[in-house]
């Protein structure tokens, strides 16, 4: 495991980004290396991305009133 440079991370968040203190320690490393660009996204959610999420996880009711086609 690599040690984390935490004086240079906490200058990029607190200097470089302007995080308030309490919102720089609630990140994930993941969350703060992808606020400073150091990590490629995914990118936008597209139609045919949205498309291919909603087939693989379809909402499904859930509770006694499974009948209700509102969810409810």
């Amino acid at each position: 495991m690599t040690a984390l440079d935490w004086p240079a991370l906490m200058r990029l968040g607190l200097r470089q980004l302007r995080l308030h203190p309490r919102d720089f320690w609630a990140l994930t490393p993941a969350e703060l290396a992808l606020m400073a660009g150091l990590e490629a996204g995914s990118g936008p959610l597209t139609r045919d991305r949205l498309n291919d999420l909603a087939a693989r996880y379809p909402d499904t009711p859930k509770g006694p009133n499974n009948d209700n086609p509102h969810g409810i």
